[in-house]
């Protein structure tokens, strides 16, 4: 207890008017619950904290951590070495903090347990081919991978794989990891990569190759976390170093999945008799659609009102023809080619960005813009030649014939533009906690990976009444503001 009163009048003391700790997971259950293992950890000692569920993948959560998005997230040591430093497998710990440090990062010790990367098969397709190794597989080329699209693009991941093992490359799809499992079960695909404590694993009765040229390094369990976090966190975090095996890791992960709820396997981790308290486990429903919703309206919003006030002056400007008018409509046009995520992906490297909701909501401007503008600009130029005429022999200004005979008369045009970007707004917002922005893309992403249908509802019925809302809210705007002798 000596120890332990320090820590906690420390944490105490930092608690009072700070920002609540970020902390970061990756897309996959076990880094959700070692998230929510910390999140408890640090709260107990009165810290608010705030967990970023399912952020995507090594870079992007690094990238976060580097640039003080989030303040610590869980990580292996060969993905450190491999992906991260591009160090030698035979790099020290020691030296792995020494490197990190450049960053302004840190690294606890071991947390005990090693989640190595493996290759998968049904158990009955594995005994009926013979195959007991991950060199067995270069003698059947009509297996079909389905690998994660992480693992395909990693320094250690399928191409030196299939390299060093002389493996067929023909019949390779990339999936997400929760659904390659569904995949799997429904004989979709016959080989996938897994993480060696996948819960998933032993309740799919599913085989794990023996990896024969033992390719694959030591991936142990950790936390990366920024230097400049409290020392009392630091401390809190490296308590928890030894204190899990693969046995129990593979536990708290089952129980996630069974369950649908990473706060419950998270409770599990602190009771060593391994029963739940009797309290209620993690945010009630009611209290996380609240926050899902008002974040989602926050991003659609925003991002709304800035397509309106910038995209209806472009639209103006593109409505006059010649150059600037086909600039406008082309670069607007090419936006909305872009794939959403590959939008955001482009944005979280730039200055300013990174992982954060400023990133979800430039985006989602962007592609906000091209209906406004094309409604706009294409209302401007509806409208009848001989109108035009009588207003400039009215002796009117331009600036006053525009504003008071020629936005009027494209207002209903305008609008319909407003409304289908306000409708692909709250569509397209669902991406942005991809990297972490939150919104009703956070209950989607984890029911994919728990491929639970009734958690992925939770966040697609509310996005899909929210549109509806939105485009009634809008045709009922019509009915108000778009004079009667134009709606007739």
């Amino acid at each position: 207890m000596g120890l332990i009163g320090p820590i906690v009048i420390g944490l105490l003391a930092h608690a009072v008017n700070a920002e609540p700790i970020l902390i970061g997971s990756k897309k996959f259950t076990e880094s959700y619950v070692l998230a929510e293992i910390a999140k408890r950890a640090i709260e107990n000692t009165g810290v608010s904290t705030e967990h970023r569920q399912g952020m995507g993948g090594t870079i992007i959560l690094w990238q976060a951590l580097r640039g003080e998005q989030i303040a610590l997230y869980p990580e292996y040591t060969g993905t450190i070495s491999e992906e991260i430093l591009k160090a030698p497998p035979s790099i020290s710990a020691g030296e792995m903090r020494e490197q990190l440090a450049k960053f302004g990062v840190g690294m606890t010790g071991e947390l005990g347990f090693n989640n190595t990367y493996a290759l998968v098969m049904r158990r009955a397709t594995a005994e009926e081919k013979a195959i007991r190794t991950i060199g067995d597989l270069r003698n059947h080329p009509e297996l079909k991978f389905g690998l994660t699209h992480e693992f395909l693009d990693r320094r250690d991941g399928w191409q030196p794989l299939a390299e060093k093992y002389q493996l067929p490359t023909q019949n390779i799809i990339g999936i997400d990891h929760g659904l390659g499992y569904e995949a799997l079960r429904n004989r979709s695909i016959d080989v996938k990569d897994a993480y060696s404590t996948d819960a998933k694993i032993g309740e799919n009765d599913l085989v794990v190759l023996e990896d024969d040229l033992q390719y694959f390094p030591r991936y142990k369990a950790v936390f990366l976390y920024r230097l400049n976090l409290p020392p009392g966190v630091v401390t809190v975090l490296r308590r928890m170093e030894g204190t899990l095996d693969e046995k129990r890791m593979i536990q708290l992960n089952a129980e996630a999945e069974r369950t649908k709820n990473y706060a419950r396997a998270a409770d599990l981790y602190f009771h060593d008799d391994g029963s739940p308290r009797g309290t209620s486990f993690g945010e009630p429903f009611g209290h996380k659609l609240r926050r899902w919703t008002l974040r989602h309206l926050q991003l659609a919003g925003i991002s709304l009102l800035l397509s309106i006030l910038i995209g209806i002056p472009l639209g103006i400007a593109a409505s006059r023809g010649g150059v600037i008018g086909q600039v406008i409509l082309g670069f607007t046009g090419a936006i909305q080619t872009i794939p959403s995520l590959a939008l955001l992906a482009l944005l979280v490297p730039l200055p300013f960005f990174g992982i954060s909701v400023r990133t979800a909501i430039a985006a989602l401007f962007l592609y906000g813009l091209l209906p406004i503008v094309r409604n706009t600009a294409t209302g401007l130029q509806d409208i009848a030649q001989p109108v035009r005429e009588s207003a400039i022999a009215l002796g009117l200004e331009p600036s006053t014939r525009l504003w008071k005979i020629y936005l009027p008369m494209a207002s209903r045009s305008i609008l319909g533009g407003i409304k289908t970007s306000a409708v692909i707004n709250i569509g397209t917002a669902t991406l942005a906690a991809l990297i972490g922005a939150g919104g009703l893309g956070e209950p989607i992403l984890s029911g994919l990976n728990l491929n639970d249908h009734v958690t992925i509802l939770q966040g697609a019925i509310p996005a899909a009444v929210l549109a509806l809302l939105v485009q009634w809210g809008f045709d009922l705007l019509d009915r108000l503001l778009i004079p009667k002798g134009l709606r007739l």
